[in-house]
């Protein structure tokens, strides 16, 4: 490096500055550095997003979609408001008002004498075809006394 020094260069040079023709070491180990921070930061910004999504499917909550939709939308639009608001609904149990109402709408039809309509989800698949064969003549003469009581009324 003595050789090509230029006689206007100062006698003592820093050890980052290389002569012509050598190999950087300090620039390529400053860009190896700056993709591993910001490979970094993206994934502690992607960990922090799922942050409020992840804490409400560990606790089951109910409005667990609602929470999902809300980051991916923060993460979308950087409006940051949506994501506070997912984690506040993370963290606060909302009461269950469904359960109880199906239970008093299927009271109220057992009262009326209405058969309830099933869903898909409360139906046995499993020993539905051994329930059907296994009535008898008696079940078929108290379903038919209840269908003209219920015509009656």
């Amino acid at each position: 490096m003595r050789e090509s020094l230029h006689p206007a260069a100062p006698h003592h040079l820093p050890g980052f500055i290389t002569a012509p023709g050598d190999t950087d070491a300090f620039m390529i180990g400053v860009g190896i550095f700056l993709i591993l921070a910001v490979v970094g930061v993206g994934n502690l910004y992607l960990y922090l997003h799922s942050l409020p999504e992840r804490m409400a499917h560990k606790s089951k909550k109910l409005q667990f979609e609602i929470v999902a939709v809300l980051c991916l939308l923060s993460l979308f639009t950087h409006n940051h408001l949506y994501w506070v608001i997912g984690l506040f609904l993370a963290l606060i149990d909302l009461p269950d008002f469904i359960t109880p109402l199906r239970r008093i709408a299927g009271s109220v039809d057992k009262l009326a004498g209405v058969t309830p309509e099933t869903e898909e989800s409360d139906t046995p698949r499993a020993g539905a075809a051994h329930a059907v064969t296994a009535e008898g003549p008696d079940t078929a003469t108290v379903r038919g006394t209840k269908s003209e009581v219920q015509g009656h009324a």
